[in-house]
């Protein structure tokens, strides 16, 4: 019965020695709630559960010994205590006890004497029964969450059966002589079948993926970095969290930081996540050549009075006009280095260095080379956690122009930044509007995050929270 809690509590969270971009952090709050969750779950599935049958042998002094076996046991009651979880540092993992649990069954009897077949109905009740079990989190080769039963103990302090139809009144007075065995077979059997279930979790947490594709292009990568890390209080879970390209998977130049989530006991979870994992998706999206785009005039709006053909752009570049008349022109804009995003206090960095080359378009589709621009920026944003929702808000800190190569003659730099800064202004003012909308927080058919905040700190982002969990029709055995 102690099962469905580890189950709820172990899945709650999933490259040894590497420092995690990502740590999942489970309160004492939270493993709590997570008993809580347990224990409802098991009261559920009590009008369900059959038990084993029982079979053994009674003696009955000078006639011999009748045999005997219990069947259909099912449970009629149940006076369920509040259980007792807690972490346990010394074996890295949880201590599950119940203790002074009681059982009432009912079931068939079947006796067999010689030729002489008997059978009824019984009652049984099952008093102050105590179970403990602890098990150990871990880690395996592939980076899946391990869980390994460490010890258990049952104890059944007293059995009491009544005997229905048949002959029964012949074997009630036998009751006290067998009892004991019966309890033993109970205890006997509680354990086994405690680990037996653990076992059964183990295989399907080796199961689970530790790697997710996000698109036909990137997946991002979770396997556990070392074994979980448990003190009296949490218990942390230390993850890769890295964005690759599932084609060249290539290692960025650059490795996950340490870092401490703060402690938030008034929170289920809390939730690090280190510049790295943001960097690794950066990486992912310039080494695969996706940071760069073409701009071309039917993309400029209406409104903006200059327009990517040369006549437009003479004020700025007066030898262009002259040297190819009312042609079109096309921008490619692309990223000279990976694009760094920073963490620190109530604000999310960004660092963009890119560059820009111009072309004329001629009738028959030919582009000539114009000129080349490196295009410096700096940005910031504020992000936050309200109804529910991630949003955010983003301010453009420095953009700088830089001529690098010219075959038009000279190109008033000054100008054309002064340009671009306009319409960089209003491209972030469309940017804000979605961004102040923000997008819903994650959540599962059966579960969602309640009472979230967030806060950017040095070198991560913490998200602390509660969870409502809904187990009804989950599937769970």
């Amino acid at each position: 019965m102690l099962l469905p809690v580890i189950v709820v509590l172990t899945l709650t969270s999933s490259a040894c020695g590497e420092n995690p971009a990502v740590q999942v952090i489970l309160t004492n709050k939270g493993l709590q709630y997570g008993k809580h969750l347990g224990a409802g779950l098991i009261q559920e599935k009590l009008d369900v559960v059959t038990l084993p049958d029982i079979s053994g042998k009674v003696g009955i002094g000078i006639f011999g010994s009748v045999d005997y076996t219990l069947t259909g046991v099912t449970i009629t009651k149940c006076d369920f205590p509040e259980p007792s979880v807690e972490f346990y540092e010394s074996v890295t993992g949880f201590k599950m006890s119940i203790s002074g649990l009681s059982v009432a069954l009912r079931g068939r009897w079947m006796t067999h004497f010689g030729i002489i077949h008997d059978g009824g109905s019984f009652d049984m009740a099952i008093f102050s029964m105590d179970v403990t079990s602890v098990v150990e989190l871990g880690r395996d080769p592939d980076g899946h969450l391990s869980i390994t039963s460490v010890s258990c103990d049952a104890q059944v302090g007293d059995v009491d059966i009544h005997f229905h139809g048949g002959a029964s009144w012949m074997f009630q007075p036998f009751v006290e002589h067998f009892k004991g065995r019966i309890r033993a077979i109970i205890e006997d059997n509680i354990c086994p079948n405690v680990e037996e279930y653990i076992v059964s979790l183990e295989y399907h947490l080796q199961d689970m993926k530790v790697s997710f594709n996000v698109d036909e292009d990137f997946a991002f990568d979770l396997p556990l970095t070392s074994a979980p890390i448990i003190d009296a209080s949490c218990m942390n879970l230390g993850l890769k969290g890295e964005f690759y390209n599932i084609k060249t998977h290539a290692e960025p130049p650059f490795e996950a930081q340490p870092f401490t989530v703060p402690e938030q006991p008034g929170y289920m979870l809390s939730v690090g996540l280190s510049e790295f994992t943001l960097n690794s998706a950066a990486y992912g999206l310039y080494s695969a050549g996706l940071l760069q785009a073409i701009i071309n005039d039917s993309m400029i709006p209406p409104y903006i009075p200059v327009h990517l053909n040369t006549s437009s752009m003479g004020p700025f570049i007066p030898q262009l006009p002259k040297m190819y008349p009312d042609l079109l022109m096309n921008l490619q804009i692309y990223a000279r280095e990976v694009p760094m995003f920073s963490f620190h206090p109530n604000v999310v960095k960004l660092d963009f260095q890119g560059a820009a080359k111009a072309f004329a378009i001629q009738p028959n589709g030919t582009q000539i080379p114009l000129f080349s621009l490196s295009v410096d920026s700096k940005f910031s944003s504020k992000v936050w956690i309200a109804g529910g929702r991630l949003k955010g808000s983003m301010a453009q800190d420095n953009f700088t122009l830089t001529l690098v190569a010219s075959e038009v003659g000279p190109v008033k730099v000054d100008s054309l930044e002064n340009l671009m800064m306009l319409g960089m202004k209003v491209v972030l003012a469309k940017v804000n509007m979605e961004l102040g909308k923000g997008i819903v927080l994650p959540r599962t058919r059966h579960a969602e995050l309640v009472n979230t905040v967030l806060a950017v700190e040095e070198g991560f982002i913490a998200v602390s929270s509660d969870a409502q969990v809904l187990l009804r029709d989950s599937g769970f055995n």
